[in-house]
């Protein structure tokens, strides 16, 4: 059997929702207020992929697991894809203007250029672009 989710939802904990969803807005992403509130914020990545921001009490909530310390581990690698180098480039630097931090240098690999930052609460996000018509 072959399973196909229909919605992907990326659950994050951060210190601060206001200045996290504030962060999120500034780099482009809408949030869907319907699943919103005082302690989560629904960012919309893509067509139904969503990161559900929420301050930590939430998150622990949710699980009986210790919280990653981003200080000092990583707990993933989240990448999404652009259009061009040019908007990577551009993503990347809107971030690390808003109070992001650089993780890693840009790579260029010819047919896919990979760059990279940090959120505001440490979670590591790349930003990729892939040339599909390279063989």
């Amino acid at each position: 059997m072959t399973f196909k989710s229909q919605d992907f939802f990326l659950n994050l904990s951060v210190k601060d929702i206001n200045k996290a969803t504030h962060f999120y807005k500034e780099l482009g992403f809408e949030i869907n207020p319907q699943f919103s509130d005082e302690t989560t914020s629904c960012v919309i990545i893509g067509e139904n992929i969503f990161a559900m921001i929420m301050v930590e009490e939430r998150f622990k909530s949710f699980t009986k697991k210790e919280i990653v310390d981003t200080n000092i581990a990583a707990e993933a690698i989240f990448c999404i894809s652009t259009e061009s180098r040019e908007q990577d480039d551009e993503i990347v630097n809107k971030a690390l203007s808003i109070g992001g931090a650089p993780y890693n240098e840009a790579q260029d690999h010819g047919f896919v250029y990979i760059w990279g930052f940090e959120d505001l609460d440490g979670h590591l996000w790349e930003v990729a672009y892939m040339d599909k018509s390279a063989s």
